[in-house]
């Protein structure tokens, strides 16, 4: 998404340009730190996968520590969120539902928020 144009009143007292700059910073900012919870929730789910599998051995001092930081990383989001949702054994649905909410977040909450639809 490209930086809002400055309006005529902003050019000339500069103000309002600079807190539409801020603004868009801000939402760049928050932007990038959902990409980055987006993609450490897929790599987590994958590597689930690839455990239950058997196609990587949580044996392997790597495996561990990559599993146990995603783990330390996403607990505290999926915990609010496994307490509400009905338990279904060994299908989590946490993952998705924090998936779907970072969809609405970016998509339909943060462009109107900052203005930028």
């Amino acid at each position: 998404m490209a930086c809002p144009a400055p309006h005529a009143s902003a050019r000339a007292g500069g103000n309002a340009f600079t807190e539409t700059l801020v603004a868009y910073a801000l939402y760049q900012i928050i932007v990038i730190l959902l990409d980055v919870l987006w993609w450490i929730i897929i790599i987590q789910a994958i590597m689930s996968w690839l455990i239950a599998f058997n196609v990587v051995n949580m044996g392997n001092d790597f495996v561990r520590t990559v599993m146990v930081a995603l783990d330390r990383m996403t607990a505290p989001i999926y915990n609010p969120i496994r307490r509400v949702m009905p338990d279904l054994g060994a299908l989590d649905l946490s993952p998705m539902v924090v998936l779907l909410a970072i969809l609405i977040i970016r998509q339909a909450i943060l462009p109107p928020l900052f203005g930028f639809v």
